[in-house]
């Protein structure tokens, strides 16, 4: 059965989980039924934290740019 994987609060929480499921993967605590969903999660929160840190890179710059 396939869990619902919601859009993380925060970067906080996706690092959080992504290091929570990285840590079970190193721990070879996965069943075989339920790596490929833990690894298509992996991926998700990724993608969330690298568009955080993008937009987070974007302001940044804005804000150099407007001083």
């Amino acid at each position: 059965m396939k869990k619902d994987h919601h859009k993380p609060a925060s970067y906080e929480d996706a690092w959080s989980e992504l290091q929570q499921i990285v840590a079970e993967l190193q721990a070879e605590t996965v069943s075989v039924d339920a790596l490929a969903e833990k690894i298509e999660r992996a991926n998700q929160l990724a993608t969330f934290c690298r568009e955080k840190l993008r937009q987070t890179e974007k302001q940044l710059e804005e804000l150099n740019h407007s001083a």
